[in-house]
């Protein structure tokens, strides 16, 4: 009988990136071969973008990724990507092993709070401000599909190359790199560098941008634990996401394969080093059985946030990890808003219809936005370490203990939890953009927003905010299917004056540009208006019934950057505290 792989039987369990010389030239040089260095490859390539990436290392690995599960904003942006099916067939453990997460005693221990069960006849989102789904892939699923992909449109990826120099001038940006095994030095001229390349960046490094924030003052473990064949203890379809709460184990215990499963330990003294025994052990209580268990890895993580001080330093940006890391919950996708939101901006620069000073947008819109996640993800994860060292500190049963005071607890337990069970709605969905200098903002505006919450979410389409989606074909196309990578204007009415004036200046700039035409009276409702202006990272720049009286010229040269536009407000809401 044939053994199946860790995996059980698909393989991307290593992601080999190719060993190739990357190119002389580029527009733009992506350094990092991660999910956001190779989706801001995707993303720049989707608009004709010359791009190149680089990695020092040759491979990623499955047992040492970390992002698992992604909103529905990322699915939406693979979908725009034509990538989405790719990544759902590129399972690394059964779906129907994902039944929501539970929290649980143990895996094979008790329910501590009800989870709905998926329903056979449930469809789409079910917050209802997305056609699509939430998905759970490990991040080298991601890198195994937008590498095959780059591959199919001729990007070079190369692995084994090191950053080690930056030298920017008035036309461009030498980045020198050096082969891993041989020392040879080669040198890639870019318009442009984008740092993706992690927490301990190099881009960011060479290019003198600091950090604020908060250090941790204690460790946590991620896990890698491999299992054997197990089906025949657990079932042979487990819940594969669960968050455990006992006296030994906490946190997450997910399948990242059908043989391998994370698990996190600790917290510990930043100077402790449990050994691998402490691990296991660990290990076994969040499964509740005593298991032959394997040590795959052990990653360090730590609740705190570090953020860049600018992602932008002339011709050098950062993404993701690069530009901000934080409490763990959300991060890639919270590194592919950054590349979505800087691809197209990237993409107008070097086509000729935006100026330079259109990329200092980026920093003006996502280091906000990031600080807000950010400030969110350590108070929440304070907010359970105090819950758990309380449940804790009254007692957890046993999971073999049946009795009625065992039961009376763990309903007591459940009910605590309940307490701290909030919505992510407002995480997922408002990237709102409300101290940017491109978006043209309605009068008093920004006095009125409603402050952001991580936990609530309802579709808003003054400007700055995303654009609300939703079916325009009974075939089940969506808007955001419709404009595709352009600019696109939303006409709501029977009178094209607004349509006409955008259409001939975007023209007249040979800008891609959409025109979607609605009829239903409910998109009319959800937009409050007659016409708007969505930008290709489907956020909202303007809307109204009529142009203001500089004509859509003036929106457009705003919404690009072509004329200078004071940002009204800061709302950095960690920078002061940092």
């Amino acid at each position: 009988m044939t053994e199946l792989s860790a995996t059980g039987g698909r393989d991307v369990h290593t992601v080999r990136f190719p060993a190739a010389t990357p190119p002389a030239t580029v527009g733009v040089l992506v350094v990092g071969a991660g999910p956001v260095g190779l989706a801001a490859a995707v993303e720049l390539t989707s608009r004709g973008v010359q791009v190149a990436v680089v990695d020092r290392a040759r491979t990623a690995t499955l047992v040492r990724a970390g992002a698992m599960g992604h909103t529905p904003r990322v699915v939406e942006h693979l979908r725009r990507w034509g990538l989405l099916q790719r990544v759902r067939d590129a399972w690394t453990y059964p779906p129907e092993w994902h039944r929501g997460t539970r929290l649980v005693t143990s895996l094979a221990g008790h329910e501590l709070m009800p989870v709905p069960a998926p329903s056979f006849t449930t469809r789409g989102s079910a917050s209802g401000h997305s056609a699509d789904e939430a998905l759970r892939r490990p991040q080298t699923v991601f890198q195994r599909v937008f590498l095959d992909h780059l591959t199919e449109q001729g990007v070079s990826v190369s692995g084994g190359w090191e950053l080690t120099a930056l030298r920017e001038d008035e036309d461009g940006i030498d980045a020198e790199v050096v082969d891993v095994n041989s020392g040879r030095t080669h040198t890639i001229r870019a318009a442009y560098v984008l740092g993706t390349d992690g927490g301990s960046s190099t881009t960011r490094r060479l290019a003198g941008i600091g950090r604020t924030g908060q250090h941790a003052t204690e460790k946590r473990l991620r896990l890698i634990v491999r299992t054997g064949d197990i089906s025949d203890r657990v079932g042979p379809s487990p819940s594969a996401t669960n968050i455990v709460v006992n006296a030994r184990a906490s946190g997450f215990l997910a399948a990242v394969s059908a043989r391998e499963w994370r698990v996190y330990a600790g917290p510990y003294p930043l100077e402790h080093e449990p050994s691998e025994g402490e691990l296991l052990d660990i290990g076994r209580a969040a499964f509740g059985l005593d298991l032959d268990l394997e040590l795959v890895s052990a990653t360090t993580f730590y609740h705190a946030t570090r953020i860049a001080e600018t992602f932008r330093r002339g011709r050098v940006l950062l993404a993701g990890d690069a530009a901000h890391v934080r409490t763990p919950g959300g991060n890639l996708g919270e590194g592919i808003g950054d590349v979505v939101n800087l691809g197209w901006k990237l993409s107008a620069v070097l086509d000729g219809h935006a100026p330079p000073s259109l990329l200092d947008s980026y920093d003006q819109e996502r280091r906000p936005h990031n600080w807000r996640v950010a400030e969110h993800s350590l108070e929440r994860a304070r907010r359970t370490e105090a819950t758990l060292a309380e449940i804790r500190a009254a007692g957890i049963p046993d999971d073999a203990d049946l009795g009625d005071e065992a039961v009376r607890r763990r309903a007591e337990i459940g009910a605590r939890l309940r307490r701290d069970r909030f919505g992510s709605d407002g995480v997922a969905f408002d990237e709102r953009y409300d101290a940017s200098a491109v978006v043209w903002y309605e009068p008093g505006q920004l006095d009125t927003e409603p402050p952001w919450r991580a936990d609530v979410y309802e579709d808003d389409p003054r400007p700055g905010h995303r654009a609300p989606d939703g079916p325009v074909d009974p075939s089940g196309g969506t808007l955001y299917d419709r404009l595709g990578t352009s600019f696109g204007l939303l006409v709501l009415t029977e009178d094209r004056t607004v349509e006409h004036a955008f259409a001939a200046e975007a023209a007249a700039r040979s800008l891609p540009f959409t025109v979607v035409h609605l009829t239903d009276p409910a998109a009319r409702a959800v937009y409050g208006t007659t016409n708007v202006l969505i930008r290709p990272d489907q956020h909202v720049v303007w809307r109204g019934i009529r142009l203001p009286e500089a004509g859509a010229g003036a929106v457009l040269d705003r919404v690009l950057g072509q004329v200078e536009a004071p940002v009204a407000r800061t709302p950095t809401p960690a920078t002061t505290a940092a």
